[in-house]
């Protein structure tokens, strides 16, 4: 892609009404535009993060044997009724009437529809577990949107739902999502902690969140700090491995304000180990048994063929607040360094602009012919700006690699420097040795 022709309306003003590092940031690089208060257009360089971001929440549930489906925003009212929830989830619901004047609403979850649509598909206990979800848009009313896709009205939201026996066997689904979570997180640069919290409007007596570390979170915790080194990669999807995995996490310390008992956590944590800090919940997930197949009747068969009602989980993660809070973990003094795995390009190629001579410029669109030839998403920076400007831009964008063309370049010797790092000198093979090495190019299909 070329710059001069990448839809990206950069503002150097900082936005009045952005309070927080990630909204100043997604509006001055032009990620997103308002539209109204708490929704917003998302422009082709935040798309293309938020995108990134939902192929890998996606890739890691079909790992866990999770299958996507999709289904619509817009809800019929009865199946909200039958629940019980209708009247009782607020008015964070937007609630409308079609034009035969049937009760409709833009959905803010989907434990009713799935359940509604599991009751008329699934009647015996041979067909599970069932583990269904899908990435749709969300809307709930918030009274007082604020700090941009942090907290907004609609929002993009990949939601998972269990269906099993019994809660033995629910436990392992939740384990299975508890797992995929931690992994996501990981692939995304994150160190996202599961705490226990309140289950909220979702309802149940079991749910985590998962929170990262940030001086702008909204979420209140107290955590014992050895929860930060349990490896992940000492767990597998085994089912011993998971359940051994969950109570590793569990045993230590690790609650939001909700849950929050000072007693508790002074008995519980040595002195030494107590953080007391914010955070931002990414991720959210809940048990809650027979809450919703109960009264909305979805009934299965089980093994004596008596009819008992599934119990069902859900599972939540942000995936446009995502965008945002990893923004809030990495972005300094301001330099954006992306997670190279959702970086909007792999490398962006700086020349020395000058009318007077296109050398470096030409040298530029031949380096950028190589690297899209080998399959690397390159930017080519072709605006006619000073150096220092351009410098100042890129490290605001966080494009993790740069490629500098200027008086420094010698026959086929070009700059190479990881952003907020010193540049060196390399041959143009090494570069390109250098970005493979780097994990810059796709995964080799089997």
């Amino acid at each position: 892609m070329h710059l001069s022709k990448l839809f990206i309306p950069l503002t150097k003003d900082l936005p009045a009404e952005a309070k927080i590092k990630s909204h100043q940031l997604m509006l001055r690089t032009g990620m997103i535009k308002q539209s109204s208060a708490g929704i917003y257009s998302w422009l082709p360089l935040g798309y293309k993060i938020m995108k990134k971001i939902e192929q890998i929440v996606r890739e890691e549930q079909d790992i866990i044997g999770a299958q996507e489906m999709l289904m619509p925003t817009i809800q019929s009212a009865e199946i909200w009724k039958e629940s019980g929830r209708y009247n009782d989830y607020g008015e964070e619901m937007l609630r409308i009437k079609d034009r035969q004047g049937r009760e409709m609403l833009y959905g803010p979850t989907n434990e009713e529809l799935i359940t509604d649509i599991f009751r008329s598909s699934v009647k015996s206990y041979k067909s599970l577990p069932q583990l269904l979800y899908h990435i749709q848009w969300k809307f709930r009313d918030e009274i007082r949107p604020r700090f941009g896709v942090m907290r907004c009205k609609e929002f993009y939201m990949k939601d998972s739902y269990s269906f099993d026996l019994s809660d033995e066997e629910a436990k392992k689904s939740y384990n299975k999502i508890f797992y995929s979570y931690l992994k996501t997180f990981q692939r995304l640069g994150l160190k996202a902690i599961p705490m226990s919290a309140d289950t909220g409007p979702i309802g149940g007596d079991l749910s985590h969140e998962f929170i990262i570390l940030a001086e702008t979170g909204e979420s209140q915790i107290f955590a014992d700090k050895r929860i930060f080194e349990i490896n992940l990669n000492n767990y597998d999807l085994t089912e011993g491995s998971l359940k051994k995995m969950r109570e590793d996490f569990t045993n230590i310390y690790a609650v939001t304000d909700d849950k929050y008992n000072e007693k508790e956590f002074k008995e519980k944590v040595s002195k030494e180990n107590q953080i007391i800090t914010k955070g931002i919940e990414v991720g959210h997930i809940f048990y809650f048994g027979d809450k919703y197949s109960k009264p909305m009747n979805c009934l299965i068969d089980d093994k004596n063929g008596k009819k008992t009602t599934v119990k069902m989980g859900s599972y939540g993660i942000g995936v446009s607040r995502l965008v945002g809070a990893t923004i809030e973990a990495n972005y300094n003094n301001e330099v954006m360094k992306w997670p190279k795995s959702i970086a909007p390009f792999d490398a962006v190629i700086i020349p020395s602009f000058n009318k007077n001579n296109q050398e470096y410029l030409k040298k530029a669109h031949k380096i950028y012919e190589d690297l899209k030839n080998q399959n690397i998403d390159v930017l080519l920076d072709d605006v006619d700006e000073s150096m220092s400007n351009k410098f100042k831009k890129h490290d605001l964008i966080g494009v993790p690699y740069q490629i500098i063309v200027g008086s420094k370049s010698d026959n086929n010797n070009f700059e190479f420097k990881e952003l907020n790092s010193d540049s060196k000198m390399l041959n143009f093979e090494n570069i390109k040795s250098e970005l493979k090495k780097l994990n810059c190019l796709p995964k080799q299909k089997d």
